[in-house]
């Protein structure tokens, strides 16, 4: 019995290193190179140190989050660019996966395919019962894009939008908040919002575009920056929330999570971080310290 399991196990193990080894890395490219904290690896978890790199999920967006550049082959972005700085502090190589969809993230983190996951990821109270957090990107504000053509009033709550179409992408925290709004509509006896679910942003962004759907709900930093690059759209809607803030996520007491949030603190203490925001104009959401787990909803 003791052997079977031994056999188990292993094979377990055996099949995870596979995993690794077999899905190819993405290759990115990163806007600011930081240098190692020797101090700082020691909080690395022997086993990645051993495999030599740790494996960061992602699902490409659009700018400046995650997204593919010209080329379709290198990403690029917020995402790449803190998470790169911080495997550059802690003096171990980070190797990037695809998820090929928002939603896959979550599984990919519980089956150990990624042991880090960056892409817009709000931490919040549900999610917290199954994944782990660390900050790192203030979530307080949400866009509403449409087209210019639309003539539509400037608005910042989500009754504007009662009786109308909005969309927001598929496992986001924007596609329950487009519901609970439309709950409040009836409530309020007008009209429910029809939420339209797309499988990512660029295709809600598409459908804005060519008029399937008049509005699409996201985070304020990816709309603002399609509005200003996409000719037909603006952004019309600005809504401040409450969110808890944009997370690196990890699978549940991951041993990773003391490194990244250390490393995550010393770039925000030497500017480093600043850096990167600044230079996809997004310094408006920084952070003044990563916080972990129940922290972040303290």
């Amino acid at each position: 019995m003791k052997l079977a399991q031994g056999i188990t196990l292993f094979a377990l193990a055996l099949s995870a290193h596979t995993a690794f080894a077999a899905e190819p890395a993405v290759p990115t490219d990163s806007t600011l190179h930081v240098s190692a904290d020797p101090a700082l690896k020691s909080l690395v978890p022997a086993q990645i140190v051993q495999r030599g790199y740790l494996v960061a999920g992602t699902n490409p967006n659009t700018p400046p989050t995650t997204f593919y550049k010209e080329d379709n082959k290198t990403l690029a972005g917020r995402e790449i660019d803190i998470m790169n700085a911080v495997g550059e502090r802690l003096g171990i190589q980070v190797q990037w996966r695809d998820t090929g969809g928002f939603d896959n993230i979550i599984p990919g983190l519980k089956t150990g395919r990624y042991d880090v996951a960056l892409s817009n990821i709000n931490a919040t109270s549900a999610r917290a019962k199954i994944i782990d957090f660390v900050s790192y990107y203030d979530a307080s504000r949400l866009g509403i894009i449409s087209r210019k053509d639309a003539g539509l009033a400037p608005f910042t709550t989500l009754d504007a939008i009662c009786g109308k179409t909005a969309g927001a992408g598929a496992g986001t925290t924007q596609v329950t908040r487009l519901e609970e709004a439309s709950k409040a509509c009836e409530s309020a006896g007008k009209k429910p919002i029809n939420v339209a679910v797309f499988p990512d942003r660029p295709a809600g962004v598409q459908a804005v575009v060519s008029g399937r759907v008049p509005m699409f709900l996201g985070p304020y930093e990816g709309l603002l920056w399609q509005a200003k690059v996409i000719k037909p759209l603006t952004l019309s809607g600005e809504i401040s929330v409450k969110d808890a803030p944009v997370s690196v996520a990890f699978p549940k007491d991951s041993a990773l999570e003391p490194a990244v949030q250390a490393a995550l603190n010393s770039l925000i203490k030497d500017g480093s971080y600043q850096k990167i925001l600044a230079n996809w104009g997004i310094g408006f959401g920084a952070v003044s310290a990563a916080k972990r787990n129940q922290e972040i909803f303290q």
